[in-house]
């Protein structure tokens, strides 16, 4: 790596002169003195533009994934568990989701490159996994997109347009595609936005739901804790009597919650794309419980409140407003403007996250390339200093939107969808993993996490341990419903299970044909990327004055 300084793309002169002066005045020496992970590393950093601020990355982590599953899916949930079964259910796996998202923190704080998992698991774990779970996520990514922007066709329906579904999958398909390939600042605005929509709506609908429970509503019904008395707090699942069949419904939630809570660990995929990642990575990491209570386990008991889990518009599937459980509860209660509106933000929200798609995917892809587990086609980068190539092939698989067109073929489209929700369990077990070599790494190097790491996570690592063997559990008990008499599905069966062992066959497929081996505990490059933190130092944060002080979403 030259120390002669060159613009790169997305970079001025300027900037790169001060990253190499930094170097210098730091006591780092030349850039060629540099470990080669940490001379990439700055080459990465220099090659794409830090266009996603502080607010950006913190609202992105605060509301950017939460879509479709709960505004839409929460309803089911219910109508599976109960009130206390879907509370209860939400609650325990957003506490073991919490682990995951720590550990994502605590190394992308260190190795602020994109691509997240997979850049962690090729240095501390082995590069045959992050070959595996990579191609994993690309395809979770590549199948994910299209399914958003059907998603998408189907919310605009719910206002009786006569235009056609292919045509606004054409309209919002575009303009998805044309901001992924502009500068990511513009993704983040977007993002920035509509977050603040769906965090308005949450509070919104939480508190009609307390007026409606409290007999505000037209009616002046007062509901209070009715629905946990009648039906009752559990449901009886499949029809099996007694507490078995409560058990059930209730494990049953956890997949739905699964689905909900799914993306929730991607706040480090364009970290090399944030400015003063170390700071604001931890600053995201650590409101997760905040906004898993708020946003999650407040909303499923308000939910358990205003509707019962008897009522049978819960397990109607129309993909649009119509089947949230809010709008069932607003109707119920006479209130006749609600519908229009949640429809309208659960439309930006599928949108939203179909840009959350496009941007992780193709930082995944870039992130393969540069390892040499993809072409390295997938790594040019345009002017405005993000993966054209690999956003290119993302938007051409936007095409199976179409397939929803056709019966015949939204059955196939069905299949790929339920195919791509147990690889969000994958992933988290995977991140599990290599956040536990990360640790023993810092052990067996002599490390201390809590005073010379960027951040540390909390709670580590026995919080790690207890979420990796929950996902274990709950992988293999996932497709229950076919072992019993009576309710066999083929499409269950193989959604619930196909997944980790075609991961498993990549990962000794690949590690028979590079020869590749688990890296020692002793090699991992902690310190080479603790050089890489003493290289780049952050600024530090302006003190809040005036009204920013009374800002609690972000810094």
């Amino acid at each position: 790596m030259s120390h002669k300084s060159e613009t790169l793309p997305g970079k001025t002169e300027g900037d790169v002169e001060m990253t190499l002066h930094t170097i210098q005045t730091t006591g780092m020496g030349n850039v060629e003195d540099l470990p080669d992970k940490v001379q990439d590393a700055l080459a990465e950093i220099k090659e794409v533009r830090q266009g996603l601020k502080q607010r950006h990355i913190q609202m992105i982590a605060l509301a950017g994934t939460i879509g479709t599953g709960l505004f839409l899916g929460s309803g089911r949930a219910i109508a599976r568990g109960g009130p206390l079964g879907a509370f209860l259910g939400y609650t325990i796996l957003g506490l073991t989701v919490m682990p995951v998202v720590y550990g994502v923190g605590e190394m992308g704080t260190l190795v602020p490159i994109s691509g997240g998992i997979v850049r962690y698991s090729e240095y501390f774990v082995d590069p045959a996994l992050a070959f595996a779970n990579g191609w994993n996520l690309v395809y979770g990514f590549l199948t994910a997109i299209p399914a958003e922007l059907a998603a998408v066709a189907v919310l605009v329906e719910f206002w009786n347009t006569s235009i056609s579904s292919g045509v606004w999958i054409t309209i919002f398909g575009l303009i998805m595609l044309s901001t992924a390939l502009l500068f990511v600042g513009i993704y983040g605005e977007i993002e920035f936005t509509f977050s603040t929509l769906k965090i308005m709506l949450i509070i919104g609908v939480n508190i009609m739901a307390l007026v409606i429970t409290c007999g505000g509503g037209p009616s002046h019904e007062t509901i209070g804790f009715r629905y946990w008395k009648n039906p009752g707090p559990f449901v009886q699942y499949l029809g099996i009597s007694g507490s078995l069949g409560e058990f059930l419904g209730f494990w049953t939630v956890l997949s739905n919650a699964l689905y909900a809570f799914s993306g929730i660990e991607n706040i480090t995929l364009p970290a090399a794309e944030t400015k003063n990642p170390r700071r604001a990575i931890p600053m995201a990491t650590k409101r997760i419980f905040w906004r898993i209570l708020m946003f999650y386990v407040i909303t499923i008991f308000m939910v358990g409140l205003v509707v019962p889990s008897s009522n049978p518009l819960l397990l109607r599937s129309t993909g649009t407003a119509a089947q949230s459980p809010f709008v069932i509860a607003a109707k119920d209660a006479g209130i006749k403007v609600v519908p229009s509106i949640i429809n309208a933000i659960v439309l930006t929200s599928a949108w939203s996250s179909g840009n959350a798609n496009i941007l992780g995917g193709p930082r995944i892809l870039f992130a393969l390339a540069k390892h040499g587990h993809a072409p390295k086609l997938f790594t040019r980068i345009n002017r405005f200093g993000v993966p054209y190539v690999a956003i290119s092939l993302f938007g051409l698989f936007m095409c199976l939107a179409y397939m929803t067109l056709s019966t015949s073929a939204n059955i196939v489209f069905g299949w790929l969808q339920d195919l791509v929700a147990i690889s969000t369990l994958t992933n988290w077990t995977t991140i599990c993993i290599t956040y536990l070599r990360f640790q023993y790494a810092c052990k067996a190097q002599g490390i201390d996490r809590h005073t010379q790491l960027p951040w540390a996570a909390p709670f580590q690592p026995w919080s790690t341990w207890i979420s990796l063997v929950f996902f274990i559990v709950i992988y293999l008990t996932n497709g229950y419903k076919i072992f019993i008499h009576g309710h066999w599905d083929e499409e269950t069966f193989v959604s619930s299970y196909l997944n980790p062992p075609v991961i498993v066959a990549l990962y000794f497929i690949y590690k028979y044909v590079k020869k590749t081996k688990l890296v020692p505990l002793t090699e991992a490059p902690i310190r080479d990327f603790l050089q890489l933190a003493e290289a780049t130092p952050e600024p530090l944060p302006e003190p809040k004055r005036g009204l920013k002080k009374l800002n609690f979403l972000w810094e």
